[in-house]
């Protein structure tokens, strides 16, 4: 059981692991943000679930974006377009659709069998956050293997420490 416990501790330094301990992180923060929005516009302000989910989904991925590329993948700069900026929204709008598909459901069901409002709600956040639960690990996959992924051309050459030449 240690030597099981010293490997995982060992993989989460490394660069994978780092990685896939600040994606979760950021995961976690992003399912905050989504789930209070989405209980607040569904269970407070009375939107329908599938606004309320396009609303939370919406505004909880901007910041999911900015803290994924600059502190789970450790990318500065301007965001590259095509290779950062469109499969993120690609993979938002897919989750979108998934889990406004599920809320919508789940409120469905839930006001045909349910009569409290709270427990609609908190029914409908479960299906969102299963939605966005299943999809999560593919997530890792594509943003680790395809879009925030270092290329040596595009890091800065390195410099000899006693010139200032590159090397």
């Amino acid at each position: 059981m240690r030597q099981r416990l010293d490997t995982v501790m060992t993989w989460t330094r490394s660069d994978e692991g780092r990685k896939w301990v600040r994606y979760s992180m950021v995961s976690v923060v992003s399912v905050i943000i989504s789930q209070l929005l989405l209980a607040f516009f569904f269970g407070v302000l009375g939107r329908s679930a599938r606004v309320s989910n396009i609303w939370a989904v919406c505004l909880s991925a901007v910041p999911s974006y900015y803290l994924n590329r600059a502190w789970a993948w450790g990318k500065r700069g301007k965001s590259h377009f095509l290779k950062e900026v469109v499969p993120f929204w690609t993979m938002a709008l897919i989750g979108l659709a998934f889990s406004t598909w599920a809320a919508d459901y789940a409120e469905t069901w839930s006001r045909a069998h349910v009569e409290s409002h709270l427990v609609t709600t908190v029914v409908v956040n479960i299906a969102s956050l299963g939605a966005f639960g299943v999809l999560w690990g593919v997530k890792f996959v594509i943003l680790n293997k395809l879009m925030f992924v270092h290329h040596p051309e595009d890091l800065p050459a390195a410099l000899d420490g006693r010139s200032g030449i590159p090397t």
